[in-house]
């Protein structure tokens, strides 16, 4: 996921400021994420279950980035194709309802886990962490398809 990411900021950043605000708010989810989950590079930092503040403070990171996705930055790319009198509807047809998808997976996971005041009953926090993280695979890559799409077309402009 992290190199899926590095790719996506070669390949589109600096194409335009939003696109590298979300890019960047994306790479601040995964590392919190791979810390979470104790994988490569941050497998040695975790004995048992995370710490409850870090496990809220990235339920609010992954909230705020879902949420940046839906109700800012796609919005924003399909307005400014469609200012250029292009559309991009039919992919958007196709790709929101899984994208939508994804956002229900993390914010079941936010909603379990977003506002514990212990781990003592977390027996399911790393499955469930697992498949957030699956998820997360599966939005980026509808997120870069999308991104893809629109770069296929020039639709990308800063």
């Amino acid at each position: 996921m992290l190199s899926r990411n590095e790719q996506a900021k070669k390949r589109w950043g600096g194409a335009h400021k939003s696109i590298d605000l979300w890019l960047s708010e994306r790479q601040d989810l995964l590392v919190n994420y791979f810390k979470l989950a104790a994988l490569p590079p941050y497998e040695s930092i975790r004995s048992g279950l995370p710490d409850v503040t870090d496990i809220r403070n990235f339920c609010g990171q992954l909230v705020d980035y879902v949420s940046s996705g839906h109700f800012e930055i796609y919005d924003q790319i399909v307005r400014e194709a469609s200012s250029q009198g292009n559309s991009v509807d039919d992919l958007a047809d196709e790709l929101f309802p899984l994208i939508s998808d994804t956002t229900e997976i993390a914010l079941d996971f936010n909603d379990k886990y977003g506002e514990i005041s212990s781990t003592d009953h977390c027996e399911t926090f790393d499955r469930d962490l697992s498949a957030l993280g699956e998820a997360l695979e599966l939005r980026m890559e509808f997120e870069d398809k999308l991104l893809n799409h629109l770069d296929e077309h020039n639709l990308i402009t800063a």
